[in-house]
């Protein structure tokens, strides 16, 4: 008599979801370092701002060549590119609040500690409860496209309240997409772990300057 050894589908998709959700922070943890080091080498040579045309342009440019790429080994490459680019441009913002304020290493420490509270908090809750926040995902889109063109119109405009109100907006959007995006995974609405750690990565890039910027207008000291 054959016993039937196949795996019943309910444990195999528990089982997918788990190598998803362990690919997704092995990576997730591999490219914050490594844009951490790229951020420090920006810092130390000193590179000036490379200016939202050029942000822009790599960003998009990168993030289309990761999603394109994103079911191959090629895709790892473009999400060390991606993310190695984030850091050269966050190293010069990073070096500005140094330089600016008195306590801007303060601030900029303090912004890394609430982005990671905010992170592991929120992740944890959608981890340890399992609740669906998918529902959140239509709001969350239109919110991030309202917020982002009115920060290119705070940019280009030059007004400082609008600026802040977008910083604000972007800590709630932020903190939903966690909760979002961490659901996705656990449900099976995202199985791509490439595709899951630039949403992840992206979003916590977001929430640490949104904070670090409030923290400059309000706690920053010439």
């Amino acid at each position: 008599m054959r016993l039937n050894t196949a795996i019943p589908r309910s444990e195999a998709s528990i089982l997918a979801t788990n190598k998803v959700l362990r690919n997704t922070y092995l990576l997730l943890s591999m490219t914050l370092i490594f844009s951490a080091i790229t951020a420090g080498a920006a810092m130390m040579l000193n590179l000036p701002h490379f200016g939202p045309v050029i942000t822009l342009v790599g960003y998009f440019g990168l993030l289309f060549l990761t999603t394109k790429f994103s079911n191959s080994s090629l895709g790892l490459v473009f999400v060390f590119a991606l993310t190695g680019f984030m850091g050269l441009t966050l190293g010069p913002i990073l070096t500005m609040y140094i330089k600016v304020f008195s306590n801007g290493s303060e601030l900029v420490m303090t912004a890394l500690g609430g982005t990671g509270v905010i992170f592991l908090g929120l992740s944890g809750y959608a981890l340890t409860t399992r609740k669906d926040f998918s529902f959140m995902g239509g709001f969350l889109m239109v919110g991030v496209l309202v917020a982002f063109l009115a920060g290119l119109g705070a940019m280009f405009f030059a007004i400082p309240a609008l600026s802040l109100a977008v910083s604000a907006m972007f800590i709630l959007l932020m903190s939903g997409m966690i909760l979002y995006q961490t659901s996705e995974i656990i449900h099976g609405g995202e199985t791509n772990y490439i595709l899951a750690t630039v949403s992840l990565y992206v979003t916590i890039y977001n929430l640490f300057l949104s904070l670090l910027q409030l923290l400059g207008v309000f706690s920053g000291e010439d």
